[in-house]
Formats: structure tokens, C-alpha cells, sequence
């Protein structure tokens, strides 16, 4: 059973940093594309950042220099390291995995993402 399990969330202020964390479970994340999606109230989840299997990553124009997304592969971890955070970044922040080792334009817009993780809280306030 897959399961991907994030963590790291929480209230910081703006110009802040927080790292979360995305711990998978009966599933191999350095094989596959991975990424980070963020949701806020009556608005669509959309992507954050992606890394496929050959650690190409990609990133939202909106997070572009700020944001850092990696893997460790040993210990089945994704990152996301969220640097010069800004208020207009607080959502509901989830892992997710496409189960093919590319990242495609399916993947960014949610329709091909295969699991989901239950999301982590990010808060930014002036």
C-alpha cells in the first residue's frame, strides 16, 4: 500500500523559511516524478515544483528562486525548501506522484497525479 505521508508545515512570517517533507511508503520516489502541489480556499490545486527521475526539476514562475524541491532516495524523503517566504504562499501544501519517471503537463495540472499525500498547513503572515 502507497502512502505518502508530508510534514514541516506551519506558521512563519514573511521573509521566513520552512522545509517540509514528504516520506513515501511502499513506493520508490527516486524512480518516479514527483512534486509538490499547494491549494487555497475555493481556488484548484496547483503545481509547485516537480523532480522526474533523472533529478530534472521544475518549478512554478511564482516560486522560481525561492523554492527548492529534492529527493534523498535512501531514506524516501522529497523535499521542499521554501526560502523568502511571502503571504501569498499560504496554502495547504501536498505531495503527489505521477508513477512514470517523467514529469508531464498531465502531472502539473493534477490529472495524472496517481497518489496524493493528506497535506501540510503552510502560513504566512505579514
Amino acid at each position: 500500500q502507497v502512502e505518502l505521508v508530508e510534514s514541516g508545515g506551519g506558521s512563519v512570517q514573511a521573509g521566513g523559511s520552512l522545509r517540509l517533507s514528504c516520506i513515501a511508503s511502499g513506493y520508490t520516489i527516486s524512480s518516479n516524478c514527483m512534486g509538490w502541489f499547494r491549494q487555497v480556499p475555493r481556488k484548484e490545486r496547483a503545481g509547485v515544483a516537480s523532480i522526474d527521475s533523472g533529478d530534472s526539476t521544475t518549478y512554478a514562475d511564482s516560486v522560481k528562486g525561492r523554492f527548492t524541491i529534492s529527493r534523498d532516495g535512501a531514506k524516501n524523503i522529497l523535499y521542499l525548501e521554501m526560502n523568502s517566504l511571502k503571504p501569498e504562499d499560504t496554502a495547504v501544501y501536498y505531495c503527489a506522484t505521477k508513477s512514470y519517471r517523467y514529469c508531464t503537463v498531465g502531472f502539473w495540472t493534477g490529472r495524472s497525479v496517481r497518489y496524493w499525500g493528506q497535506g501540510t498547513q503552510v502560513t504566512v503572515s505579514l
